[in-house]
């Protein structure tokens, strides 16, 4: 029974995080995160940070949602750090103060970024968590501090804490929860009357700087450091939807030496994480159990073999070099509309099609400049055609002399080369 179980439950892929132990890389995630997605009806798959690892993602399907969580700094040069305006000195410093976190790992980055990058192009439910959502936010096109008390607090009249390493599960702050989000659901009844507040852990010295245009904040911090966003368009956990990342942990907002939450809703993001993935894994085994042959109607079957004489056209352009003068130009541009119009082909069929592509848009003019070329050939030929044969001679002459010119003066100027190289 249990083997059975394992193939029905949806999986959730999260990678983990690499620490030193024993002289020796271990792989781990928080207990926490495999607890909640497993005691609400999914199964964890974790994807270890291994080198490499990103190449082989395509070997964890089928993927029905992803939970990304802790981990390193990003690596600034994903995100635009050049307009951060820190000094070498504060980089240095921060490099110092936040060790552990600063050490940036590259492979983690790029899984990580794919992973978000694939949620976003399925749909896939995704949520983000402390890290995950930076990663998240970043995939969209936004920016992170890259460190919040030198380039936000400072700024700031109400000063935050966000990083306390002598309290680090105790450590709490304020965040004003926005109404009609997600968020204010799940935390409704901890709201005090009049109040749209409460208290999160928070360890974290990064933070969202810019959020992505397709996202809208649910939590703000009294510094105005965004804690939590989501995607509403991508937001309906019954229907599979649901793309969030979140600043705090809500899995360890828990009090001191018990496993109780500090709200009810504490949970309440995994909950629903887990009904999206749930939903989403119906979604998409109806997908698959439906028809794959269907039958086309007399219209869409002529237009069907428009599409497939075009790319045989385009086929024959390519790998022969030369224009049929029996082709017409609307019978390229079929093909080329096709390509333009279609955003549902997979990786590996767009770069089947690549260079095929390439030449049905340029299909036309390629035509055209091989007409152009052989009205110029047949000219050429009946103007040499009455030539005579002292003229033909002296002609020979003079394009064998300038063919040896151009052979000496290349010789030269590759010499030339050669030698500023060394």
């Amino acid at each position: 029974m249990a083997s059975d179980l394992s193939v029905i439950l949806p999986r959730v892929l999260i990678v983990s995080r690499r620490s030193l132990r024993k002289n020796k890389f271990v792989d781990f995630v928080g207990e926490y995160h495999l607890d909640l997605i497993v005691g609400y009806g999914a199964v964890p798959v974790i994807v270890p940070r291994v080198s490499g690892v990103h190449m082989l993602l395509e070997s964890f399907e089928p993927i029905h949602g992803v939970l990304l969580c802790e981990g390193e700094d990003i690596d600034p040069s994903l995100y635009e750090a050049e307009v951060s305006g820190l000094s070498p000195e504060e980089l240095e410093e921060i490099r110092r103060v936040h060790t552990s976190d600063t050490a940036i790992d590259k492979e983690k980055d790029t899984i990580e970024l794919r992973l978000a990058k694939l949620c976003l192009e399925r749909n896939i439910p995704y949520m983000g968590i402390c890290r995950g959502s930076q990663v998240l936010n970043v995939a969209c096109g936004g920016t992170l501090y890259q460190d919040v008390e030198k380039e936000l607090s400072k700024n700031c009249s109400e000063r935050v804490q966000h990083m306390d390493y002598d309290n680090y599960d105790g450590h709490r702050h304020v965040v004003k929860v926005v109404e009609n989000t997600p968020l204010h659901q799940w935390f409704k009844d901890s709201l005090e009357e009049g109040k749209m507040e409460i208290c999160v852990n928070s360890y974290h010295h990064q933070g969202v700087k810019r959020l992505a245009e397709r996202f809208v904040p649910m939590a703000y911090a009294p510094d105005g450091l965004v804690e939590g966003f989501y995607d509403p368009d991508a937001y309906n956990p019954e229907e599979g939807k649901f793309i969030m990342g979140l600043q705090f942990h809500p899995e360890r907002m828990r009090k001191p030496d018990s496993e109780e939450f500090d709200y009810p809703g504490c949970p309440s993001a995994y909950q629903e994480f887990v009904k999206a993935v749930i939903a989403y894994q119906k979604k998409l085994n109806s997908s698959k159990s439906a028809p794959k042959a269907l039958k086309l109607d007399q219209e869409m079957e002529k237009k069907r073999k428009k599409i497939v004489r075009s790319f045989s056209i385009a086929k024959n352009i390519y790998t022969t070099g030369r224009g049929m003068n029996v082709i017409k130009e609307s019978e390229l541009e079929v093909g080329a509309d096709f390509l333009q119009s279609n955003t549902a082909l997979s990786l590996q069929q767009e770069n089947r099609l690549k260079q095929m592509g390439a030449t049905v848009r340029n299909g036309g003019s390629y035509i055209k400049k091989l007409k152009l070329n052989e009205e110029r050939e047949t000219l050429a030929r009946n103007v040499i055609g009455k030539m005579s044969v002292e003229q033909l001679s002296d002609l020979m002459s003079f394009y064998h002399m300038m063919v040896q010119i151009c052979a000496e003066v290349l010789e030269r100027k590759l010499n030339g080369i050669v030698h500023d190289l060394n």
